[in-house]
């Protein structure tokens, strides 16, 4: 448990607040975050708002945030039950600080994948050598591994 007026620092190993960055630099809480903001909503449609995540990511990554404070989990006991969900005072202090890394990406996407490009061309040219011994053939150098 975190104490009450402890220093805490990402950048040191083994200091806990990694667990804490490690859960909300997640894509799949930015993206939950992100879709709660708007308000509470039971399971199907915050799947069917967030789009490829499967059933288990979902109920895995709701049950962390839920269990770290930043999500509220509501059960309506109906004939059949209805379970909403909903950003707590906490996780409500994430909306804004991920919705800027979310705008972030948005923004400069076609500049990295451009680097991305560039870099996977660069990788080839460097590294591709299709014949390193021009002596050997594909079928002699393959014949020569055990």
């Amino acid at each position: 448990m975190a104490k009450s007026g402890a220093t805490y620092s990402v950048l040191s190993p083994g200091c806990p607040s990694r667990v804490v960055l490690d859960r909300i630099a997640d894509k799949w809480t930015a993206l939950i975050i992100q879709t709660l903001a708007r308000g509470t909503l039971r399971y199907r449609a915050l799947q069917k708002e967030i789009g490829d995540i499967s059933q288990k990511v979902l109920t895995q990554t709701l049950r962390s945030l839920e269990r770290d404070g930043l999500v509220r989990r509501k059960v309506h006991p109906d004939a059949s039950p209805k379970v909403e969900y909903s950003l707590t005072p906490l996780g409500r202090t994430l909306i804004e600080p991920l919705h800027g890394l979310c705008r972030w990406t948005e923004k400069h996407l076609a500049e990295m994948e451009a680097h991305r490009q560039l870099s996977a061309k660069g990788d080839l040219a460097h590294n591709h050598n299709p014949n390193p011994n021009p002596n050997l053939t594909p079928t002699r150098r393959l014949v020569g591994r055990r």
